[in-house]
């Protein structure tokens, strides 16, 4: 047995069996490995920054690592966009990055980098192993830091010579971290809501379960206080079977305004809210009023659930039941825009789906309808980075397969990882896509006029505008494998809709006014 079994070996032992992939030569005795180590699946992707969206989707979704595997710094570096996100949501993933063996290393030949300084921004944890027998305790450690608590990204470097030579050892055993509540916290935020819960609030961040947002919403009965969300939550439950709860709007004003009553934040999965972007008519990076106080009862990277339901017993909560709503309904016949797209989309969205959320603007109108949708998961851009969306999906579907995926996404993102419908068709995933064309970067539109540019000139426009040529996103996901229908109409998004229940994936490019 080499490193690279004994790496592959190690990781099947603690439960990871996923990985996604993009090797080189550095690689290629752990490619050799996957045809060695039963239990592990191996997801070719075309492009790095597809399989560490890939990976941040099946963490969100399975709770657990998968591995991606990636050649050398200049491979890894493709990668880094989506593992931004994968650590702004606190996504269990391990990177296995390959590299020269150690002794070519002093040669600097072309493909070789710092990667350490590459990995190290978005890793919790940052190893290189020098023997097969480190290989296995730094998988073991690298998966054990992943799954936290907190959780997060995590990185092993391994050198040819650590994966090509000989070992007996075995897979080290993993050890897992219980979760504990803070009880001083509890007791400290349970004191203050129930004395000024009106001014207060609870911010709920990292995956808003369906548990987590039921023992906030027996908070807010007992006390009167808001339950708030963070504006992109990594994963959260919606429709007509999920309390509902407020998010903090996008935009830094709106923000500010709509939290300036609060006096008190209790902080759960979450940290202190900043604004997105400085503006230049701001002086200010935080959202919440000066003089506001917060409780942190657990931070980014740990679960809410337990902190939460141990709040609302302090408080003495009882259980809060759905208020009854009526399923959102089809509108009717006429052209898409935000808002019509977005009803038909919570009123055809299949019960149990996970929606894979970067449609950017042309998001609003769903937001609006998802709570009379029929139950689902929805999970957000977290870190910014675009060209999240396609990857998540490929990732979920791969977690969660006999669960129907919606892509909801912008087309201008859209292009950043289109190479992920090619990895869909070839693992046959249950994805549809439904591909927002208002052929523009209509986010930056938006933005050139909060800068104060009023009337952009024709370069200013050039850089928003993804109309000249136009991308035929039928061509392109058929050229990629993956069937597709163009509509233009609410009847028509309706019925491509209908059509997607068929296995493997589908495209549906939704002319958007």
């Amino acid at each position: 047995m080499n490193g690279a079994t004994h790496a592959l070996e190690t990781a099947v032992a603690a439960g990871v069996d996923v990985c996604f992939a993009n090797p080189g030569t550095t690689e290629m005795d752990l490619v050799g490995a996957l045809d060695t180590v039963s239990g592990m699946r191996s997801v070719l992707c075309l492009f790095e920054g597809v399989l560490t969206g890939a990976a941040d989707g099946y963490a969100r979704i399975a709770g657990k690592p998968a591995l991606t595997l990636t050649h050398l710094g200049p491979g890894f570096a493709n990668g880094i966009a989506n593992l931004h996100n994968a650590r702004r949501a606190c996504s269990p993933v391990v990177n296995l990055i390959g590299d020269h063996a150690g002794w070519h290393l002093p040669a600097d030949a072309p493909l070789a980098s710092d990667i350490e300084s590459l990995a190290s921004p978005v890793s919790r944890l940052v190893r290189r192993s020098a023997t097969p027998e480190a290989l296995g305790i730094d998988v073991r450690d690298a998966i054990a830091a992943a799954l936290g608590p907190p959780s997060g990204v995590t990185t092993v470097i391994i050198p040819q010579d650590a994966a090509w030579n000989a070992t007996s050892a075995s897979p080290p055993a993993l050890a897992r971290t219980t979760p504990s509540v803070d009880g001083a916290a509890v007791d400290r935020s349970a004191a203050r809501l129930r004395a000024d819960g009106a001014q207060c609030a609870l911010l709920v961040g990292g995956n808003l379960t369906r548990r987590a947002l039921d023992a906030a919403a027996a908070v807010r009965q007992a006390t009167g206080c808001r339950v708030l969300s963070e504006t992109f939550a990594p994963k959260v439950e919606l429709g007509r079977a999920a309390h509902v709860v407020d998010t903090i709007p996008y935009f830094p004003e709106q923000a500010a305004a709509d939290l300036a009553p609060l006096k008190f934040v209790s902080l759960a999965g979450s940290r202190t809210p900043v604004g997105f972007f400085g503006y230049r008519d701001m002086t200010r990076s935080e959202l919440l009023p000066e003089g506001c106080e917060t409780e942190t009862l657990c931070g980014p990277g740990e679960s809410a659930e337990l902190p939460l339901e141990a709040l609302a017993e302090a408080l003495d909560a009882s259980p809060v039941a759905l208020e009854s709503r009526e399923p959102a309904l089809f509108p009717p016949e006429g052209p898409l825009d935000v808002m019509t797209l977005g009803a038909v989309l919570a009123a055809g969205i299949p019960e149990n789906a996970i929606l894979v959320n970067e449609a950017a603007t042309s998001g609003f109108g769903l937001m609006l309808h998802a709570a009379a949708a029929a139950p689902f998961e929805m999970l957000n851009l977290t870190g910014g980075a675009i060209g999240q969306g396609l990857p998540n999906a490929v990732g979920a579907s791969i977690a969660a397969p006999d669960r129907p995926v919606i892509a909801f996404q912008a087309d201008g993102s859209a292009m950043y990882t289109q190479q992920a419908l090619w990895t869909m068709a070839r693992e046959q995933l249950n994805v549809t896509v439904v591909l927002c064309a208002n052929h523009a970067y209509r986010i930056l539109q938006v933005e050139l006029g909060r800068s104060g540019i009023a009337e952009p000139g024709r370069n200013a426009m050039s850089l928003t505008d993804l109309s000249n040529p136009r991308i035929d996103w039928r061509a392109l996901a058929t050229a990629m494998g993956v069937p597709s229908v163009r509509v233009s109409t609410t009847t028509e998004l309706q019925k491509a809709l209908g059509a997607t229940r068929e296995p493997g994936p589908y495209l549906i490019e939704a002319t958007v006014g």
